[in-house]
């Protein structure tokens, strides 16, 4: 029996009328040695639920495992969450969007172009299942009618937007029960009667997801949904930032008073994001209409909690307004978390990406045409594909298909162009200096789709390659991943003169750096172009001048007390040898 339960108007809670009052917290996007202070900071601001999408895709990144230990301890991050006296949601899927890789879907899934994503297709449903059959035993301990905090579990995430498979929501939400979900169940979808209609299930809650337009919103819930709470599940406080756009940021005035005008309407909340954390490592996402559009490494989102879980502007505003209709713990509010005092680094070891890819990654030789990443088995990464060019003379290398995302292309080692997905690029004129000129094209893998239906398009090379018409065939394929950049041979650093660049082509950098007390801190990168940070063999993510982002978030569990390492991919010049740690993130311009 479901702890949570609905009347005409609202939500019981072990019987006892209970408002919704909760936050967007991803258990993945944050250190999980962070996960119990930021779940404390829930609690202070006045909620009394967390919500958190599951990402199939980390969870299960083989068909037949299942991870839940480290960033994926979900059972643990629930046992805090009760600890904190919070209850949950849970999104559990299969699909979540996030503005994450794949929109949770996992790359061996979605690499099968004969299944039919998110739909009533057995070959989606059985792995979905088979995903599900592992996932939810280690989950049902956690739920509220066995004494865990779980009171809802979503099905699907706004399908309205994708599909109108309705035998497909009906079988996802028969497999929860079926695999003891007794909780309440619920689907969520945008405020408009097209998507309401497309994304609800008889006997399942609808919700809606908004961020201005309250009554209008509210009143769009309630003309399909008659009788129930009423409850908007993602209150957009905020928004996500793409590669190359101003920053976005929201008044914290103006969210608050729509915050307040749907408490005020008796809803339930579910504020997106509370905190939003980082995508680290490879796990951002991308929009695809128009163009491909990859999310930059922070998922700050203008949250109530910033990327470093500090209270921001709207952490107070909304402190203040929700203590007008539900208690707020008579505790002060948290200050902002120490951080590390500012601290130059000096990268004085090198070691040129192209010189070493056999010790990074052992090639797959191709006889023909190059494969895709997916087919070389690489979920996200870099491939350098390397071949030779028959003949000399200037001409034009012609790309099939394109590439995904980006390939940086150099002859004999040197530089000649680059390609980018997002600009529809395929034809890039060069100068081949001699017979049998070494070709090697690094394509980056900038994020996979997680809205709309393009998720699942495949990275690398895209089809046949050609010079002046002519294949090019035989093909050595590097898959890097670069899990372990500990194995890279560095070794000491050319000093370049002072204003020029250090390196033409891409290369890993190592420096060191004194820590006496681990705290927060922000990489910044002035006079890098582009690339990925790691310290102490923690993945950050990826920097790039375009902006907006301009530094990278470092967890102080991430440093320790002494010497620490920092390692950058610098994929094309530095001015450097230096970079610097700061107290102060810069997210870059807003938008006017």
């Amino acid at each position: 029996m479901s702890a949570l339960t609905t009347s005409s108007d609202g939500f019981q809670l072990h019987g006892e009328p209970f408002r919704i009052i909760s936050g967007a917290m991803h258990y993945f996007r944050i250190h999980p040695d962070q996960w119990s202070d930021r779940l404390r900071k829930a609690r202070l601001m006045g909620l009394n639920t967390v919500e958190t999408y599951v990402p199939w895709n980390l969870h299960q990144p083989e068909p037949g495992t299942l991870v839940l230990d480290g960033f994926l301890d979900l059972p643990r991050y629930l046992s805090l969450a009760r600890s904190e006296g919070l209850h949950v949601l849970l999104r559990p899927g299969p699909y979540i969007c996030a503005e994450w890789d794949g929109g949770g879907l996992p790359s061996w899934l979605t690499t099968d172009t004969d299944i039919r994503l998110r739909t009533s297709d057995p070959r989606f449903t059985d792995a979905l299942d088979r995903y599900l059959d592992l996932l939810l035993p280690p989950l049902l301990p956690h739920m509220a009618e066995s004494g865990g905090p779980v009171i809802a579990v979503q099905v699907e995430n706004e399908y309205g937007a994708y599909g109108t498979d309705t035998a497909y929501l009906e079988h996802l939400a028969r497999s929860l029960r079926t695999r003891g979900v007794e909780e309440l169940l619920f689907t969520c979808d945008q405020a408009n009667p097209e998507h309401l209609a497309a994304g609800s299930l008889p006997g399942v809650l609808t919700t809606g997801t908004f961020g201005s337009k309250v009554a209008q919103s509210l009143e769009q819930l309630r003309a399909h949904q008659p009788e129930g709470p009423l409850m908007c599940s993602e209150f957009w406080i905020g928004w996500f930032d793409h590669w190359g756009e101003p920053h976005h940021v929201r008044d914290a005035a103006d969210a608050a008073a729509d915050l307040d005008r749907l408490l005020s309407a008796g809803a339930s909340v579910n504020i997106y994001m509370f905190h939003g954390g980082t995508n680290f490592a490879f796990t951002n996402g991308a929009n695809h209409d128009h163009a491909y559009e990859p999310i930059v490494t922070s998922y700050d989102y203008d949250a109530a909690l910033t990327e470093s879980g500090d209270p921001g502007p709207k952490y107070h505003a909304f402190r203040e307004v929700i203590s007008r209709h539900a208690p707020v713990p008579d505790e002060p509010a948290p200050a902002p978390a120490s951080k590390l005092p500012h601290t130059p680094v000096e990268l004085d070891r090198r070691a040129p990406l192209l010189a070493h890819a056999n010790v990074l990654a052992k090639p797959v030789r191709v006889d023909a045409d190059p494969v895709t990443m997916e087919e070389l088995g690489l979920r996200a990464g870099y491939v350098l594909y390397r071949t030779t060019v028959p003949a000399p003379g200037d001409g034009v290398l012609h790309f099939a298909g394109g590439v995904g995302d980006r390939a940086q292309v150099f002859v004999d080692g040197a530089p000649v162009g680059v390609l980018e997905r997002e600009r529809h690029e395929e034809a890039l004129p060069v100068r081949v200096p001699r017979a049998g000129a070494t070709l090697d094209v690094l394509v980056e893998n900038m994020g996979g789709v997680n809205y709309g239906p393009r998720i699942g398009a495949p990275k690398g090379l895209l089809g046949p390659v050609t010079f002046e018409g002519t294949p090019l065939q035989g093909w050595d394929c590097h898959p890097l991943s670069l899990d372990n950049v500990g194995s890279v041979p560095f070794a000491p650093a050319a000093s370049p003169e002072e204003g020029a660049p250090a390196d033409a082509g891409p290369a890993f950098h190592h420096g060191t750096f004194e820590v006496r007390v681990p705290a927060d801190t922000f990489l910044s990168l002035p006079g890098w172009t582009k690339g990925q940070a790691w310290i102490n063999g923690f993945h950050l993510g990826r920097y790039w001048n375009r902006g907006p982002q301009r530094t990278l978030y470092v967890p102080a569990p991430v440093l320790r007390r002494g010497t620490n390492e920092l390692v950058l991919l610098e994929l094309q010049a530095t001015t450097g040898p230096r970079v610097q740690l700061t107290d102060t993130p810069d997210l870059g311009p807003v938008k006017p």
